[in-house]
């Protein structure tokens, strides 16, 4: 059996402009009132958190981490923004994603993108990582 050559050297991973076009249309998909209500939300890419970021969660590694929800959200008096307050932000991590994606295969990289969006900005809306954690339990049981 002769083993196939793949010619790898047109093959790119997707750039962080790719991701902010796929964060893009995850957002623009959104139904209302929840477009409507995380209009005011940024989406910014970058290729890992910041050391910081990671040390403050007590992961070792970037990898660890695919998105964060920054700023004050909806429950806790965020829905008018106080004076000297940063916008409310999803940031999503393109080399923590891709890891993830290339270990599952069964996702595309648009439904993960959009997993972790989602996942961000619902703590924009007030829930725990515990409240998805439940509430995609139940979506899996129901399907």
């Amino acid at each position: 059996m002769a083993v196939r050559k793949t010619d790898w050297s047109g093959f790119y991973a997707p750039t962080l402009d790719d991701f902010e076009a796929l964060a893009a249309e995850a957002l623009a998909a959104l139904p209302e009132p929840f477009k409507s209500l995380a209009a005011d939300v940024s989406c910014s890419v970058a290729e890992f958190a910041e050391d910081e970021v990671l040390e403050g969660f007590g992961m070792e590694s970037p990898f660890e981490l695919m998105g964060l929800f920054t700023g004050i959200g909806l429950t806790e008096d965020g829905a008018v923004p106080q004076t000297g307050q940063l916008p409310n932000t999803v940031f999503l991590y393109r080399r923590a994603i891709l890891d993830y994606w290339a270990e599952h295969e069964e996702d595309t990289l648009g439904e993960i993108v959009t997993h972790v969006l989602i996942h961000e900005l619902g703590h924009h809306f007030g829930f725990s990582d515990d409240d998805m954690e439940a509430i995609e339990a139940r979506a899996d049981a129901e399907e």
